[in-house]
């Protein structure tokens, strides 16, 4: 027979958890960079096309008199949004389409 006072119960589940902004940052600038590293990025026009929401910056380098290789460039690589969202949760970045502010909504 098998005794119920060897088993302990099961503890209730607890509330979901979501993984920091900082760490949701870091990893998406770190694939990003990892796909640099296999060749050039989609152009902005191609990201664009394809159903994706460009940042303001991207938006501006999309319409920029510039050469290919400009607009397949990470903007985000410059951008300050970045550096705030891979330091700070809650960080104060507003820009509409940013992923890094998308990052941060709770």
């Amino acid at each position: 027979m098998i005794d119920d006072r060897t088993f302990e119960p099961m503890p209730e589940p607890e509330e979901e958890r979501r993984a920091p902004a900082r760490l949701k940052s870091r990893i998406y600038t770190a694939i990003i960079r990892a796909q640099q590293e296999d060749g050039a990025l989609a152009t902005l026009s191609a990201s664009k096309q394809s159903g994706r929401d460009l940042c303001v910056f991207e938006q501006l380098g999309e319409i920029a008199p510039v050469g290919a290789q400009a607009k397949s460039t990470f903007y985000c690589n410059v951008c300050h949004a970045r550096i705030l969202a891979e330091h700070m949760d809650n960080a104060p970045i507003w820009w509409p389409n940013c992923p890094y502010s998308n990052f941060q909504k709770p």
